[in-house]
C-alpha cells in the first residue's frame, strides 16, 4: 500500500503520520504543498495536521489555494480515498471536499489531551475494522476544532451515514469538549472516499504512549 503525505508550510504531523503508516507495512512519500501532480502509485492520500500557513486569516483558508490542491481534488473527484486529520480536516472543509466548517473552540482555549470517542458508522473504508458504538482513547490536539454546519446540513449528513465519530467519555456518554455540534469529531463525504476527523490516529499507535487505539482505524484503508 502507498501513502502519499501533503506537506505545507507550518505543517508538523507529517513525519507522525509517516511513522504510523510504515509501522502498519505501508510504503509512504512526503509531497509538498507546490507539487502539481500525485505518485500515480497512491493509495491514500493524507492531509496532515499541523499549523498550515500558521492558520493565518483561518485555519487551512490559505493552503487550499496551494497548488498541490488541484491534484487533491482531481484525485478525490476520481474516487481515490483522502484523509484529512485535524489541520487536514480544516484543508478539506475549506477546500469543499468536505461539508461544514471548523471554528474557534468555545473555551476559546488550545485543547491538547487524549479524548475518547465513539464509533459512530463502520460503513465505510476507514472505520471498517471497528465496531459500531466502539470507544477508543486518542489524542485532540486543536484550537479551531469546533465542527459547525447548519440544520439541513446535519440532516443531510445522517441522513447519508457521513458521520464518523462522537465525542464522548470513556463510558460512551456524550462529552463535548469544543462545542462541535452534536459532538461530531470526524465527517466522510457523500461518495464516502473522502474523510477528515479533528482528533490525531496516528499519534495512537504505540501503547507506551498512551493508546494503540488508532491502528485499527489506520488499518481499514489497508483492506479496501
Amino acid at each position: 500500500m502507498k501513502v502519499s503525505i501533503i506537506q505545507f508550510p507550518g505543517t508538523n504531523c507529517d513525519y507522525d503520520t509517516q511513522y504510523a503508516f510504515e509501522k502498519l507495512g505501508a510504503t509512504t512519500e512526503l509531497i509538498w504543498h507546490k507539487a502539481t501532480e500525485l505518485p500515480a502509485d497512491t493509495d491514500l492520500l493524507v492531509v496532515a495536521g499541523g499549523f498550515s500557513y500558521g492558520d493565518y486569516l483561518r485555519s487551512g483558508a490559505i493552503a487550499r489555494f496551494s497548488p498541490v490542491m488541484d491534484a487533491v481534488k482531481e484525485y478525490a473527484d476520481e474516487g481515490g480515498k483522502v484523509l484529512g486529520i485535524c489541520n487536514g480536516f480544516q484543508v478539506l472543509t475549506e477546500s469543499h471536499l468536505l461539508p461544514g466548517a471548523l471554528k474557534r473552540n468555545d473555551n476559546l482555549h488550545f485543547i491538547s489531551k487524549h479524548h475518547h470517542l465513539k464509533v459512530a458508522s463502520t460503513d465505510n473504508t476507514f472505520l471498517q475494522k471497528m465496531e459500531q458504538d466502539e470507544v477508543v482513547n486518542i489524542p485532540v490536539a486543536h484550537h479551531d476544532g469546533n465542527f459547525y454546519i447548519d440544520p439541513k446540513g446535519l440532516e443531510a449528513l445522517y441522513e447519508n451515514d457521513q458521520v464518523l465519530l462522537h465525542y464522548c467519555d470513556k463510558n460512551g456518554k456524550e462529552n463535548n469538549p469544543n462545542g462541535s455540534v452534536d459532538s461530531i469529531a470526524g465527517i466522510t463525504n457523500k461518495n464516502k472516499n473522502v474523510f477528515g476527523l479533528m482528533p490525531h490516529p496516528e499519534r495512537a499507535i504505540d501503547a507506551i504512549l498512551g493508546s494503540d487505539d488508532g491502528i485499527k482505524m489506520l488499518e481499514g484503508f489497508f483492506n479496501s
